[in-house]
């Protein structure tokens, strides 16, 4: 499985890190770091169907099914 949601869409970003000298000075490049998304593997029981599906999916994709039910955001991802 890939490093992303497929309900959320969400992916690996690129981004600056941060140093405290950049207090002190006005130009103090850290470089860049990759920041990862916070993927979950979980076990999802869909019961209109009466089956269970594994996906990888990021913390705010397990919300989104705890507040609208999983039979309906999935279908509305296209995982079903």
């Amino acid at each position: 499985m890939s490093k992303i949601c497929p309900i959320t869409n969400k992916g690996t970003k690129m981004a600056g890190r941060y140093s405290n000298r950049v207090r002190a000075t006005q130009f103090n490049p850290t470089g860049k770091v990759r920041r990862h998304t916070n993927l979950q593997k979980k076990k999802i029981y869909i019961p209109e169907l009466d089956k269970t599906v594994t996906l990888k999916l990021s913390t705010k994709a397990l919300k989104t099914i705890n507040k609208n039910g999983a039979y309906q955001t999935l279908k509305k991802a296209g995982l079903i």
